[in-house]
């Protein structure tokens, strides 16, 4: 992987994380959620006109993402709502490339050698590790009952469930933009048509759902919507482009270094503690970072 691709996967990685940070701050996570992909849909219909249309062999993987990412968006409301972004977040990211790693091969037929799979690896533990020691019950700190007190265990598992559930979306989303955005031509092209049409059946359906709280919501946080919408439209933009000058699964690993950024935009932003248990996780994602640039 050189060093331009590199770069711009971890600009990807940041703004990642950045809306992930804006929905954790919101009180109603679904209706932000909708509100995000609002924006990036807005966004797209703006820049569509002045691009080429993708190629025909790629509008099945447009659509097959579509109702991937309907999944993915739901799963991300879900596990923000049980749980706090620094336990869900990396739980969630953490599985995905190795499960991409393991179906890129069979599917696209693209096998990593041992150093990058070594990567993988080192990046996987260093993003899982930061939901390993995640407080004591009743302290306060996330984790630790995320809720604060109550029953802790059974909190974890109400975020890890969709979290863990979402781990398969993303890897399942990911091969599949993988290989369609390689047969599209136009990488911005691709992921504007897939954020357009994922966001026109959630906006109908929240609409015909919660209306009255949709519309206030978008009152009050259209701006949050507009930044988030633009944080997740380029990231994607800018990871699909990436996986065409490299491998999917080096790419998807590397992406989530975003852990690194969520974790400190969840410490800075939202108040959730920050250990010394993620200095050391973050140091393993770092390496197994470097490790890619090296295999």
């Amino acid at each position: 992987m050189s060093v331009q691709v590199m770069l711009i996967v971890l600009l990807a990685a940041f703004l990642h994380a950045s809306w992930n940070a804006v929905v954790k701050s919101s009180r109603d996570k679904f209706l932000d959620i909708v509100l995000v992909t609002a924006g990036s849909a807005l966004l797209s219909a703006i820049a569509l006109p002045f691009l080429p249309l993708p190629a025909s062999a790629s509008w099945a993987y447009v659509a097959a993402s579509v109702v991937i990412h309907i999944g993915y968006f739901a799963l991300v409301a879900a596990a923000y709502r049980a749980g706090d972004m620094s336990f869900a977040y990396p739980l969630m990211r953490g599985t995905a490339p190795l499960l991409v790693t393991i179906a890129s091969g069979p599917l696209i037929g693209e096998y990593l050698s041992p150093g990058a799979w070594s990567g993988v690896l080192m990046i996987c533990v260093g993003v899982l590790g930061m939901t390993l020691v995640h407080g004591k019950p009743g302290s306060g700190i996330p984790g630790g009952g995320i809720s604060g007190g109550g029953k802790p265990g059974g909190a974890r598992m109400r975020a890890a469930l969709p979290a863990m559930a979402n781990a398969v979306v993303i890897a399942v989303y990911t091969v599949v933009d993988g290989a369609g955005v390689r047969l599209s031509g136009h990488a911005a092209a691709y992921t504007m048509w897939v954020f357009l049409l994922t966001a026109l059946p959630l906006v109908v359906w929240s609409g015909l759902r919660r209306r009255v709280g949709l519309t206030a919501h978008f009152r009050s946080r259209w701006h949050f919507g507009l930044l988030g919408g633009a944080c997740t439209l380029a990231a994607y933009v800018l990871s699909l482009w990436a996986m065409t000058q490299a491998p999917v699964a080096l790419v998807a690993a590397l992406r989530e270094t975003s852990i690194l950024f969520g974790s400190v935009l969840s410490a800075l932003v939202l108040k959730e503690r920050f250990g010394w248990t993620r200095h050391a996780a973050a140091a393993a994602v770092v390496s197994g970072a470097i490790i890619l640039k090296l295999a």
